[in-house]
């Protein structure tokens, strides 16, 4: 990952809806959610809903598998992991600290 990669990324959750909506998909791990569980828990229109997901999909932070008339809305936790690692993988080098994670 590179700056401008992350950036996007960054840009692609600077609205705090679509924040709430990758956070709640990611609280979900591998179960996912359908739309309509989304957009019951998180009390929004299924039109804005959609709006925010497609967004969120094109950064492939979100990515959905069909069922049947369903569609299960995932959190990309791969790259939700490659994005901290890149926010972290300076941590402390230009310190004279020995870098753990606790002091990050």
């Amino acid at each position: 990952m590179n700056t401008e990669q992350a950036s996007f990324l960054f840009e692609s959750l600077s609205s705090s809806t679509r924040l709430t909506i990758f956070q709640t998909l990611s609280a979900m791990g591998t179960e996912g959610m359908t739309a309509g569980d989304l957009a019951k828990q998180l009390n929004l229109a299924p039109n804005n809903l959609s709006f925010h997901l497609k967004n969120l999909s094109q950064a492939e932070l979100v990515y959905s598998i069909q069922e049947g008339r369903f569609i299960r809305y995932y959190a990309n936790l791969t790259l939700m992991l490659h994005l901290t690692a890149f926010l972290t993988q300076n941590c402390c080098k230009n310190s004279h600290e020995h870098c753990s994670i606790d002091c990050c």
